[in-house]
Parts: C-alpha cells; structure tokens; sequence
C-alpha cells in the first residue's frame, strides 16, 4: 500500500478512537494569509459528537459559559492527537445544527468539513507542518501571593483596555493611563515566568511550560497570568488562574491546566470573555472580507 494511502488510513482511524473514547480536537481560526502581520491564533478543545463521511460534528467553542459564535463558511485550522501522533488539517465551518445526547437532552454543535488531505506534524514542534502552522500567543505568569489584590489590577487592565481603545479612534486623546495601569498597577506577586498558551476551553487553559520554570508550578496553585493578542486587540488580557492538573510531556515540559478565577471580582468574567469574542469576531471579518476579495478577482479576471 502506498505510503500516503497508509497515513491516511491511519489518521482515520485515531479520529474515529477519538470519538469513540468522548474525545475532543484541536480548532483555531484560520489566518494563514496573515501570519505576516504576527497575530496570534486561539485554540479551543472541542467534543467530537458524531462522525460522517463528509463532516465531523463538534460541540461549539466556549469561554467561561459563553459560546464563541463562529460564522458559517469561515476556514478553520484543525488538530488531532493521539498519543505523541498529531496531525493538522485545512476545514470551515458548515454551520450549526443539534445533536440528541440523550432522550431529555440536545445540544448545538458545528459542523466541520471532514478534509480529504492532513499532514503530520513536527515531532519537535506539535503545531507545524511544512505548509503552515499555528502561532500561539505567549504568555506571562506571576505566583499569585495575595489573591485579594487582583481587584485593583484587573480594574486597572479594564481601565487600561478602554484607554488603548480611545487611542485607536483618536491618537490625540491623553497619555496619563497608560503609563499608569501596565505595570505600576499589579496584584501582590512572586517572580514572573513565561508559558505558551495551547488551548482555550469552558472555564480554563492549558498552557506549556519549560521545564526551568515547572518548580513554580509545584510551590503555587494561584497565578496572575496575562497575554496580548496584536494586532486585533490594543491591550493585553490579564485574570487569575488556579491550578487544575499538570502532566509532564516526553520533552520534560509541562502542560498545565489552569481554571480562571473570578472569586474576588465577579465583574472581570465579563470582561475577559467580551475582549476573547471581540478577538476571535475580528479575525472572521477579516477573513471573510479577504475571501470577498479574492472571489472579486477571480471574477474580474
């Protein structure tokens, strides 16, 4: 059997575990035709539901109990792993429809364009092949010493939001926020280290870790993280996480996953959904419009 016909054959069938075991994959927004401008993709974990020839039903993307809307038609990037194997693949989106869990409950779910072509990914970099990648956003953490002095700095990071916002429609607009809430206004915290931000789902994040720094992990179960998404949003988002679980990966890094905490200040949920749906909202427009585009030069030509 040729090599690609075996691969193939292969990648189906770990799909098809993956559904079997109440598995999920890997989407992102699809921006390839902007990676020169070095935005980040978010990633969500999403419950495979059903299984087709054609297409793979999935639950909806959430963020803290709100659906992340996806429009119909927007191209997607997905990922798919079983074990150290992981593959990507090109889908869009096919739209909505509802999936019977039991005999008192259906859920809405998307449903995506089964690909006809994946490529395996990088042994050294989960999230490339040779045709493209995912950039995913770094982030920072702080050991989080007292918890109740997140409510001044995650107001400040609102306050910093709508000023980058004011600056964006009028550049001429005043300066004296800026300086003030990015670093001045932080809660009480230990030494800052960096992650990589792997996925998004319902109420948390997973989150990569070098090895160099996984002590930190294993002294604190409270951090302050914050990351920023350019060039679509103009300021970073900053919350409290708690530490879930971790598991330590063939390379010695460490995936952790960490659940937001809003138990000091209820208000900022809100506010780090609205700045993660504007973000993803953001980059289908622009998509959509390039598509628009292309399909006015196909047209003309």
């Amino acid at each position: 059997m040729p090599a690609n016909r075996s691969r193939t054959l292969h990648w189906r069938r770990c799909l098809e575990q993956i559904y079997e075991r109440n598995g999920a994959i890997e989407i992102a927004v699809d921006r390839s035709d902007r990676q020169s401008e070095g935005g980040r993709h978010l990633v969500w974990r999403v419950r495979i539901l059903q299984l087709a020839e054609t297409e793979i039903v999935v639950e909806q993307p959430m963020t803290l109990g709100q659906v992340i809307p996806l429009r119909d038609g927007v191209a997607l990037v997905g990922v798919l792993a079983v074990g150290q194997n992981r593959w990507m693949f090109q889908t869009e989106n096919l739209g909505r429809t509802k999936v019977q869990l039991n005999a008192q409950r259906s859920i809405a779910a998307l449903r995506l364009r089964m690909p006809q072509i994946v490529e395996r990914c990088q042994r050294r970099n989960y999230y490339r092949v040779q045709t493209s990648g995912l950039q995913l956003p770094e982030i920072e953490l702080w050991p989080l010493l007292d918890p109740k002095s997140v409510v001044l700095a995650e107001r400040a990071n609102e306050v910093w939001f709508e000023h980058a916002q004011c600056k964006d429609n009028d550049p001429a607009s005043p300066d004296d926020v800026a300086a003030l809430t990015e670093e001045d206004v932080m809660p009480e915290v230990g030494p800052r280290f960096n992650a990589l931000l792997l996925n998004l789902g319902g109420g948390g994040a997973g989150v990569r870790v070098a090895p160099d720094n996984a002590q930190a992990l294993a002294r604190h179960k409270l951090f302050w993280m914050r990351f920023a998404l350019p060039p679509e949003l103009a300021a970073p988002i900053c919350a409290t996480t708690k530490l879930a679980h971790t598991h330590v990966q063939s390379d010695q890094h460490v995936y952790a996953g960490m659940a937001f905490d809003f138990s000091f200040n209820p208000g900022h949920q809100r506010f780090v959904v609205d700045q993660i749906c504007r973000y993803i909202a953001v980059q289908q427009r622009l998509q959509l419009q390039r598509q628009m585009l292309d399909e006015e030069k196909r047209r003309i030509a």
